[in-house]
């Protein structure tokens, strides 16, 4: 299925179980089903969906080679090709993968359609466990006729990647995470009481103020947009919603335009999902294209290029990492 024309995506939240693969898979599959009903040619599914995330910082190497998985032989990387075949549409959906000797393990996104792998991408900057290895290659790739690239959470924090993925032609950017409601040096960051997610029946209320303030939404609108905008691409962000391990996130998944405007975006305390076209009128019509355009790399590439020691500070983590080991050459 080759589209070439305007692309129906959707972006899901849900909560996923801490290492039940085979549970976060069937919570894909029916809702891969429900995103078809409505026309959807992409379902997109946060970082980590099918193993859980944030469980990993409390796991052995072994503990965590035993979850990981090849890509694209693996159990579940197959269960999502099913899922694709039987629906007729594209997946994407995050994973930890071990590579052929066991050497490495990633933090690992993958996009499938029914006849196998169409793309898998490696974070570029994992920190939840210190046995992770860090991808160092961006990937932009045919989907149904446009040009996508994907960047996993704090990848995305980091514009240099953004810049880098639009121009070697990306038009939309995944945006898988599993973000906020984490403690930080900025102003309101913090958790949520997980017994706000207890009581959200009985009061909404207090939690989406939660969500919605400076430990969750408030912050995502300081940065998300301006990643959009400045690029001319659209950003599909999912991120999910609930208990992951300890730790309560409060989805928000959504779609942005190039002009940085949210075309749709989840406001359930729970399963939701973001559905919104994606047109290629919008593409050369937003500002960012203008200023891409009006670049003068000579100014700055000598800049930007010079040698830096990586480092990755996670204030919640109390963490200062450089990146991990990797095998793959730069793009």
């Amino acid at each position: 299925m080759d589209l070439k024309g305007d692309l129906k995506i959707a972006s899901v939240q849900f909560e996923n179980a801490s290492g039940n693969k085979s549970h976060n898979l069937s919570i894909i599959r029916r809702l891969v089903g429900d995103a078809a009903a409505r026309g959807c040619h992409v379902v997109a599914f946060h970082e980590c969906c099918i193993t859980g995330y944030t469980h990993a910082s409390h796991l052995s190497r072994p503990e965590l080679l035993a979850l990981a998985e090849p890509v694209p032989s693996g159990t579940s990387t197959q269960a999502l090709i099913a899922i694709a075949a039987e629906h007729h549409v594209v997946v994407m959906a995050g994973l930890f993968e071990r590579d052929d000797d066991a050497d490495h393990i990633y933090n690992t996104y993958v996009c499938v359609d029914g006849s196998g792998l169409m793309a898998r991408f490696r974070k570029l900057h994992p920190f939840i466990s210190r046995f992770l290895s860090s991808g160092s290659e961006y990937v932009v790739f045919d989907l149904l006729g446009w040009k996508a690239g994907i960047l996993i959470c704090y990848d995305n924090n980091v514009v240099e990647n953004v810049r880098a993925t639009a121009l070697l032609g990306a038009e939309i950017i995944f945006a898988p995470h599993v973000t906020m409601c984490t403690p930080s040096t900025r102003p309101g960051a913090g958790f949520v009481d997980p017994k706000l997610w207890e009581m959200r029946e009985r009061d909404p209320t207090s939690l989406k103020a939660e969500f919605d303030g400076l430990k969750g939404r408030q912050w995502l609108m300081k940065w998300l947009p301006a990643r959009a905008y400045d690029n001319a691409v659209y950003v599909v962000f999912s991120n999910p919603i609930g208990m992951d391990d300890g730790q309560l996130k409060n989805g928000c998944s959504m779609i942005l335009d190039p002009f940085g405007d949210v075309l749709d975006e989840c406001k359930k305390l729970g399963e939701d999902m973001a559905v919104a076209l994606c047109t290629r009128d919008k593409l050369e019509a937003a500002g960012g294209h203008r200023y891409r355009k009006a670049r003068r790399p000579h100014l700055y590439a000598g800049i930007i290029g010079n040698s830096h020691n990586a480092e990755l500070k996670v204030a919640w983590m109390g963490t200062n990492q450089k990146p991990g080991p990797s095998r793959e050459g730069s793009f």
